[in-house]
């Protein structure tokens, strides 16, 4: 029983990661209806801007700073540089394409994935990074301990600062302005337009947002696996991108309630199967939603117009 549970929380905390990188996934295809495959390797950035800000503030084991400030920084100068770096990838990238045949952003996308990929490569090397999290964080006294189950303080920052983005997000898309204006441009581009909304700055701040999230993403994934390098952005990706799927690619709360999915499903493939096939069971789930629901489970079919 003991496995069990800890199993749910290894489960969750993984899912909460693919739910914030698959966020991103599903609001820039539920406004441009592209599939944007350099998102992974933004994520991927995120955790490269969390390792250098852990130097510059003098390693892991000569902080100059309190751990929970440097935490914030972490989080916030890896959201913002990868909340900026969506906004250039869109404008430079995708915004020339926008009327292109849908096949030229596609292409465009995986350019963009190869060359952020092999930039970090370039520019810092193909060894890995290593946060070193122990050293600066108490992983075996703090947390929660219940007999053999234990959730450690970072996994318990991973879960509460996912939620905490989550159901900012969620409200934002409900209940503000902005939520409005990607609702309408998502419905109908042109009808949003002619309707005052700015189209441009709508699209560009839904790849902010995205882009924000997965950074964040990154840095915890930091946190919580450790070491990074250039690639790990392909593999996360596609497992956020299979979590959108799942759960209904545009929708908000399908992108939530997938990437949980696919966590538990990871998690309870390492445990009780075997690690030679957790990925393999990942992307055979993503097929067989393909051709049982291919909308997901929040998805809806889009109206045709006529």
């Amino acid at each position: 029983m003991q496995v069990f549970i800890q199993t749910i929380v290894n489960g969750i905390v993984t899912g909460c990661l693919y739910a914030l990188i698959a966020l991103g996934y599903t609001m820039v295809y539920g406004v441009l209806k592209l599939l944007n495959f350099a998102h992974g390797d933004v994520y991927m950035v995120g955790a490269y801007i969390g390792y250098f800000a852990i130097q510059w503030f003098g390693g892991p084991t000569a902080l100059s700073i309190p751990v929970p400030l440097l935490i914030v920084i972490m989080l916030v100068l890896a959201g913002t540089g990868c909340g900026f770096l969506g906004v250039a990838i869109e404008r430079f990238a995708y915004r020339p394409l926008r009327d292109a045949p849908r096949i030229a952003p596609l292409i465009t996308a995986l350019g963009v994935s190869f060359l952020l990929e092999n930039t970090v490569l370039l520019l810092f090397g193909g060894f890995q990074k290593n946060y070193n999290t122990s050293e600066f964080i108490n992983l075996t006294g703090g947390g929660i301990h219940i007999g053999d189950i234990r959730i450690d303080p970072v996994e318990l920052t991973i879960i509460g600062v996912s939620a905490l983005m989550m159901i900012g997000l969620k409200l934002l898309v409900d209940r503000t302005t902005l939520g409005k204006s990607m609702r309408a441009v998502a419905s109908d581009r042109e009808a949003a337009e002619m309707l005052g909304i700015d189209v441009n700055r709508t699209i560009a701040l839904t790849f902010f947002i995205g882009s924000f999230m997965a950074g964040v993403a990154g840095v915890m994934s930091g946190f919580e696996i450790n070491f990074i390098s250039s690639t790990i952005g392909f593999l996360a990706g596609l497992k956020a991108f299979t979590a959108a799927v799942v759960g209904g690619i545009g929708s908000v709360t399908g992108a939530m309630v997938g990437g949980l999915f696919i966590g538990l499903c990871e998690a309870f493939s390492l445990s009780y199967i075997s690690t030679k096939y957790s990925d393999l069971i990942v992307f055979g789930i993503l097929i067989i939603v393909m051709l049982v629901r291919p909308t997901g489970i929040f998805g809806k079919r889009a109206l045709q117009k006529v």
